[in-house]
């Protein structure tokens, strides 16, 4: 869907492959401006040059959000090459599958990248917006923020943290214009989980864990965050949106 984003500018972290990227040529072709963000320049790069391949406009800037002087400097680098934020997809994230986060090191950094990252992402660009009057920022959180994970603490803790990020940013902004929601994706096929889908047979029984027995794709999760953008999700605010394929429906 085409919304008319024509004359406004869009964030998003973690855009160089996966859900961001998928994000990112959404914001595109719906005529915005973008900014692409992302530790793995390779990545971010290509995703510049897929909108500008599809006739877009788009920047590449490399972030790592843990740091929040890289986040003030992501953040001014966007309103100096266009003028204004008016959508941010705080998106970048990490899952350290296969590790123990009870280490302080795997704690530290999934900490550090998963929730602290989408608090200096989030003061950053309200500051914009609110000069503005209006914005719409969108936190990639997760299902396992909403449910237990008994393998993963740091991964569960930092996901139900940036739900409740998302809450508060919506009612400390919601009189000045500024919408704050989050996607709550299942498991979605992208780099990051291409690890556990490398065995056809894990490929199998992963999709068996949802009910409607497949994985989802990155352009599902990309559509929500373009609706939840958009002035049809004007009174939207504070939601978390679950993208699951009914697995925490049962």
């Amino acid at each position: 869907m085409h919304y008319g984003f024509d004359g406004k500018v869009a964030l998003v972290t973690g855009a160089g492959g996966g859900i961001g990227r998928a994000t990112a040529l959404g914001f595109a072709a719906s005529g915005a401006a973008v900014v692409v963000s992302d530790v793995n320049i390779e990545g971010g790069e290509a995703t510049v040059q897929q909108i500008e391949a599809a006739g877009g406009r788009a920047i590449f800037a490399s972030c790592n959000v843990a740091k929040r002087s890289e986040v003030k400097a992501l953040v001014a680098r966007t309103v100096e090459a266009f003028g204004r934020l008016d959508f941010a997809h705080n998106n970048a994230g990490i899952n350290n599958l296969g590790a123990d986060e009870y280490e302080d090191e795997a704690w530290d950094r999934s900490l550090g990248i998963n929730l602290s990252g989408v608090m200096y992402c989030m003061r950053e660009e309200a500051e914009v917006m609110l000069t503005q009057g209006k914005g719409a920022i969108v936190n990639t959180a997760s299902i396992n923020g909403l449910v237990g994970n008994g393998q993963q603490p740091a991964y569960t803790a930092t996901k139900h943290g940036v739900i409740g990020l998302t809450r508060h940013g919506a009612l400390r902004w919601a009189r000045q214009g500024i919408r704050v929601n989050a996607v709550c994706p299942g498991v979605i096929e992208t780099p990051m989980t291409a690890p556990l889908v490398a065995d056809p047979r894990m490929r199998d029984v992963i999709s068996g864990m949802t009910p409607m027995g497949r994985m989802g794709q990155a352009e599902e999760i990309a559509a929500a965050v373009l609706w939840l953008c958009s002035d049809q999700a004007s009174f939207v605010t504070g939601h978390p949106l679950v993208i699951d394929g009914g697995a925490t429906a049962t």
